[in-house]
Parts: C-alpha cells; sequence; structure tokens
C-alpha cells in the first residue's frame, strides 16, 4: 500500500478527537497521536487525553510512551510514530494521525527530524541559562543577530524553538531555513490527506476553550496537576504543558485558584491562537469551519465525503 497518512489537525478544543475517533471506526483503522503533551504518562486531564473508553473504542498508539522526566525529542517521535504508521499499512489500513503540535505532523509526513544534534546540550544549556538570568528577550536577540527570518518568525516567549535555532547555527554555522533546505527530503515520506477543523468565529473557539478547562477541572485536573508539581516529575518540556505550569503557581503559593485557572484559559487561547498561524501556512489543508450550532454528523459527513473524494472510503 502506498505512504497515505489521514491527518486531523486544527487548534486545541475543536473537535479533532471525536472526528478522529469516528472516521477510524468508520475506515476499520488506527490512530497515532501528534500532540507532543499526550506522549507522557500520568498527564491525562490537562492534556485532553483520549478517555480510556475513546481508546477502547479505536487503538491509539503515541499516547503514555514516557514519564514526563525522560528527555524526549522530535526525532524520537518521527523514529516512532514512523513505525506505527508502517505497520498499519502492511496491514492495509491507512492510519488517521491525530493533534495539534504541527511541528510532529510536518516531521512525520516529511520523513525527517527536527534539525540539532540530540547528544550535543552545551549549546542548549547555554541558552537556557542566558534565558534564565539575562530573560527570554536575550537570547532572541542573540538570534535576531544570526538568523533574522527566524526570529522574525519566532516569539521570543516560545524558548525551546529559539534555542533550537541557536543550536543549528552554532553546530552547522547555517541558518534555520538553509539547514532545512540542504536537509530536505527530495519529495515527503507520506501522502498526507489533511483535514482541518475550525471554527467560524474566534470566539466560539474561545468558548469551548473556557467550558473544556471548567470540565477538565470537575473532573480532577488540580489533583492529578499536584500530584505531578509534588513528584517533582514536572520537569523540562513537560513541564511547559498548558494546564500544569499555571496550576504550579497555585500550589507555590503565588496566585489564588481563580487567578491560576485565568492565566490558565488564557493561555490556552493563546496558543489556540499559535496553533492556528502555523497550520495557515500549510495549504493543503482542507479546512471544515463549523459554527457554535454546528452538527457533529455534519462534520463527519463532510470529512467522510472529502476522504471520499481523494479515493479514500
Amino acid at each position: 500500500m502506498e505512504n497515505r497518512l489521514i491527518c486531523i489537525t486544527g487548534p486545541t478544543a475543536s473537535g479533532k478527537t471525536a472526528l478522529s475517533i469516528a472516521l477510524a471506526q468508520q475506515l476499520h483503522t488506527e490512530i497515532i497521536s501528534s500532540d507532543s503533551m499526550q506522549i507522557y504518562c500520568g498527564m491525562d486531564i490537562g492534556t485532553a487525553k483520549p478517555t480510556n473508553a475513546e481508546q477502547a473504542a479505536v487503538p491509539h498508539h503515541m499516547i503514555d510512551i514516557v514519564q514526563p522526566d525522560e528527555p524526549f525529542s522530535v526525532a524520537r517521535y518521527v523514529e516512532l510514530a514512523d513505525d506505527c504508521a508502517q505497520a498499519l499499512l502492511a496491514q492495509g489500513k491507512i492510519p488517521i494521525v491525530v493533534g495539534g503540535t504541527g511541528l510532529y505532523l510536518d516531521a512525520l509526513i516529511e520523513g525527517s527530524a527536527f534539525p540539532g544534534d540530540e547528544t550535543d546540550h552545551s549549546v542548549r544549556e547555554k541558552y537556557q541559562e542566558m534565558a534564565r538570568t539575562q530573560g527570554n528577550e536575550a537570547v532572541h536577540a542573540r538570534l535576531a543577530a544570526v538568523d533574522p527570518v527566524a526570529a522574525e518568525r519566532l516569539h521570543p516567549n516560545n524558548l525551546k524553538r529559539v534555542i533550537r535555532a541557536l543550536e543549528v547555527f552554532e553546530q552547522t554555522g547555517m541558518t534555520l531555513d538553509a539547514f532545512n533546505q540542504q536537509n530536505k527530503r527530495p519529495e515527503p515520506k507520506y501522502q498526507a490527506v489533511k483535514i482541518g477543523l475550525r471554527p467560524s468565529d474566534r470566539e466560539v473557539l474561545y468558548d469551548r476553550i473556557n467550558r473544556r478547562v471548567d470540565q477538565m477541572l470537575e473532573e480532577g485536573l488540580l489533583a492529578e496537576a499536584e500530584r505531578l508539581f509534588r513528584s517533582g516529575l514536572l520537569v523540562g518540556t513537560a513541564a511547559q504543558a498548558i494546564g500544569y505550569k499555571e496550576l504550579a503557581d497555585y500550589f507555590s503559593g503565588n496566585g489564588t485558584l481563580e487567578q491560576c485557572v485565568e492565566v490558565l484559559k488564557r493561555r490556552t487561547r493563546n496558543y489556540a491562537k499559535r496553533q492556528m498561524t502555523w497550520l495557515a501556512r500549510d495549504p493543503e489543508i482542507y479546512w471544515i469551519t463549523y459554527d457554535a450550532a454546528a452538527d457533529f454528523e455534519q462534520v463527519f459527513q463532510r470529512s467522510t465525503d472529502y476522504l471520499a473524494s481523494q479515493g479514500i472510503q
């Protein structure tokens, strides 16, 4: 079978999980997560991980594969997710890749890893220390001096990717775009049929996000976050997960619960905006836009119609 993937993407709280499960059942296939935080064991409610019932209904891959205090890279994601995809294709199934981490999705489709030497952490540690002592803006200014194009694209608070771009420059002497161009495969490894979900109005999405945060709290997010916080497992990348770092301020006595929850909602809304900006640059995504009263069956029908037009049914 040709290397085809069905990709369901969109901002957080847009309805990707429900659609992907319905499509997987319809097409008798399985789901590969492309969410950079659902890989962590124990981070369930805050990452909106598919429930046990949802995972029982359709097999899911790339969920609960490492502990929160373990290092994990885009290169490792590509290696493991590619193995999953190839195994499913060998069974005659077209994998459904679902998630809002555009970097993971793009790297899997391209068959490439995010640049940077994963064994040499000296550059990373140098700039992490600079961020701690001088602030994110100082690190971003360093990037602007050596790779202004990447600096224009990356927000100073997107520290991980700013440092990644600096790693590429210091390890290779090349800008991020030049490095990517030199190391790009002639053709993507996978033929991706991409479906994106988004509301017709941004306020609809923001309302969905606010309600989702409230629901997470009702389901026990506070206890989950406190357990991880007290255990000392929230380090490295996992510590940056929205839903946990905001509540850490509450556990540390740096804010009331109400204040921290409001910050959590705001940061989730801001994250959704960044996701939309990333995804908007991809002309291959077939967008399904819905309003507040949208019927799930309509979204599902439009999805199946589009897949049928691509020869998938």
